[in-house]
């Protein structure tokens, strides 16, 4: 899994999770923040998956 160069608002981890899933970027969004409201740390879930999941290279598939 990688954070979204493409689907990025902030650090690109909801649209890393929506390429993962095959779900559209903004439906994620959505339900992160839907989930955000409930009281708990998710922010520190989204900085954690912002320094712990690696950006997507810049060429999906390389040349030799």
């Amino acid at each position: 899994m990688y954070r979204s160069r493409e689907h990025r608002i902030v650090a690109g981890v909801c649209g890393g999770i929506a390429d993962k899933l095959g779900l559209p970027p903004t439906l994620v969004r959505i339900v992160w923040l839907l989930l955000s409201l409930i009281p708990g740390p998710l922010w520190v879930v989204y900085v954690a998956m912002w320094i712990l999941i690696p950006e997507e290279p810049s060429e999906k598939y390389p040349t030799n």
